[in-house]
């Protein structure tokens, strides 16, 4: 999990906190942010702990053992292991943009809205799964990175680029220049995912969890997709949804 740190004036540090033991596993083998100590408790035992101390040795990162109370200080969750980094770092959006077009299947995740941590953690987790390039989240009415996002995301937050923007549809229009096609998951009938070919640079829209994808997005898009599913429920929770639209685009990328 990750915190950031206030000092007495409760202004923003330049350091934060990452806090359990996948989470802390992860960031040292993500190896993209500076972590200047290891706070780990003196009971603390476990084949990740072993994995967390030998990492930390390598890099040359120093371990405080001490006693499990004072990491209560940080969080009552933080599983015997506290890491102080510097603060995370939002991608610019054309250094995104052009790392993706590298790559040999550009594939970006563009969220309208999503307010949930946990879907928000979720979703990251899904697009470091099956291999997106990087996602796109906005400024405004929406979650950012934080403690919940990267607990929820089991550490998959230290490995993929998150770019925040303060226009979505200004941020598409910009996408579709750079040669990505925009798709969105929606409930319809004409194009089925299972049934249509998108071996082409892609952004995927994930709307918000109530609101879905807003109009104007929906207008900026190329593609309106729908999953197949029975019509016992009216719709799939995002995450799950971005997951299955996620793997059917990975199809012979994996």
């Amino acid at each position: 999990m990750w915190r950031t740190k206030f000092n007495k004036d409760n202004k923003r540090s330049s350091k934060s906190i990452v806090y359990g033991r996948n989470p802390v596993l992860e960031l040292l083998k993500a190896d993209k942010r500076s972590v200047n100590k290891i706070m780990l408790s003196k009971t603390a035992r476990g084949t990740t702990i072993s994995e967390i101390i030998n990492l930390a040795k390598q890099k040359g990162i120093a371990i405080h053992n001490i006693l499990p109370k004072r990491l209560d200080n940080f969080s009552k969750d933080s599983q015997g292991i506290v890491a102080e980094v510097s603060s995370v770092k939002y991608v610019d959006l054309s250094d995104l943009i052009e790392k993706a077009k590298g790559s040999p299947r550009p594939l970006l995740v563009v969220l309208d809205g999503i307010e949930d941590p946990h879907n928000l953690g979720a979703i990251i987790r899904n697009c470091v799964a099956f291999g997106a390039n990087g996602v796109i989240i906005p400024k405004w009415r929406a979650v950012g990175i934080n403690e919940t996002v990267a607990k929820s995301s089991a550490g998959s937050v230290e490995h993929i680029s998150v770019s925040r923007v303060a226009n979505i549809n200004q941020t598409l229009n910009l996408l579709k220049k750079k040669g990505f096609w925009i798709i969105a998951g929606v409930r319809s009938d004409k194009y089925m995912l299972d049934k249509i070919n998108l071996r082409f640079p892609i952004a995927v829209i994930v709307g918000s969890e109530g609101l879905g994808i807003h109009n104007l997005t929906r207008k900026n898009c190329d593609f309106l997709i729908s999953i197949p599913q029975k019509s016992t429920i009216s719709s799939l929770n995002v995450s799950c949804a971005s997951a299955i639209i996620l793997y059917e685009i990975s199809k012979g990328f994996i």
